[in-house]
């Protein structure tokens, strides 16, 4: 095993993992502000700093309730939690109005619930009513704009970045602090699998695949997973196939041998030459469309699924099955 393959094992299974959780914590790229800063009660007194002073920085809704009242008590936690996953774009403060009904009554409410929100010091929008979680992200975004990338979406593209770079360790590294934080983001199981992928450990990759499969079962059934799964069945076809140019020699002499051009292509897949297996299985498909009850497209689509739609091979390899299907 490699430098390389033996520190990602290190981050996906002993301290560098909790390391590198705990550095991203620290330096905010997981989770939020705490929800004592977001969501707060207030009263007549606190009023002005709590409201109008803090919505000179941020929006705050202002929650207007009481301990009687029954809708208020289905919409202040959907409130709650839309606070929340709006990440410190606005902040909730709950002003019960049988305790202080100053406010409420010179602001003209006459029922509740009712939600008021603050911006720049004055009153800019609300709405009354229990309404759906939905509703309330909507005047949200209305309000404080549209949410922009989560610190785990910032962190995933980091990942992907390391990932193409081929720097695995530090794509582990990554992947393993998400996966710490959020164990059931799917994206960075598949990343952490690409890891153990790229540092031909694929074995490893299955392994973690199952594991995840049995402590997220929500994930089990993720094509996402299947996707790496074959993946990895593809490499190990290709490492029993043997050596690719043994057999480019070998088809030089037999160019009709389509089982051989087929091996072939799981071999060229296998090193990496996705344009190159794709051009043989396009070639066998144009020489005998039906071979081997149409195997050669069937393997084609596959390798599709696998590589990505977003794929330069798979774009291009496209291309030419649709040019070659309609001619």
């Amino acid at each position: 095993m490699s430098d390389q393959g033996s520190g990602l094992s290190a981050s996906m299974g002993g301290a560098p993992m909790a390391g590198a959780a705990a550095n991203a914590a620290d330096n905010g790229l997981v989770g939020g502000a705490a929800s004592g800063e977001l969501i707060k009660d207030t009263t007549m007194q606190s009023f002005v700093a709590d409201v109008i002073e803090a919505s000179k920085q941020q929006p705050v809704l202002v929650d207007f309730w009481a301990p009687w009242c029954g809708p208020c008590k289905q919409l202040t936690p959907l409130l709650e939690a839309a606070v929340q996953k709006a990440g410190g774009r606005v902040k909730l403060v709950k002003m019960n109005i049988e305790d202080h009904p100053e406010v409420a009554g010179q602001m003209g409410i006459q029922s509740i619930p009712a939600v008021v929100a603050f911006k720049d010091g004055q009153p800019a929008d609300g709405f009354m009513g229990a309404v759906p979680e939905s509703q309330i992200t909507e005047f949200i975004d209305k309000l404080a704009g549209p949410a922009g990338p989560s610190p785990i979406d910032d962190m995933l593209e980091q990942g992907q970045a390391a990932l193409d770079a081929k720097d695995f360790g530090g794509a582990a590294q990554i992947y393993a602090a998400i996966l710490q934080a959020e164990p059931e983001t799917v994206a960075a199981v598949v990343g952490m699998a690409e890891c153990y992928i790229g540092t031909d450990q694929a074995d490893k990759a299955l392994e973690l695949l199952a594991m995840v499969r049995q402590q997220v079962p929500q994930l089990a059934d993720d094509p996402a997973l299947a996707t790496v799964e074959t993946k990895i069945e593809l490499i190990k076809q290709a490492e029993a196939l043997g050596d690719a140019g043994d057999m480019e020699t070998q088809l030089a002499a037999d160019p009709d041998n389509h089982q051989l051009r087929f091996d072939l292509t799981l071999a060229l897949n296998g090193r990496g030459d996705r344009a190159g297996a794709a051009d043989h299985l396009l070639h066998i498909m144009q020489h005998d469309r039906a071979w081997n009850e149409d195997a050669a497209r069937t393997q084609l689509l596959q390798f599709f699924e696998t590589w990505g739609a977003k794929d330069p091979a798979t774009k291009s390899g496209r291309r030419k099955l649709s040019a070659l299907l309609f001619s």
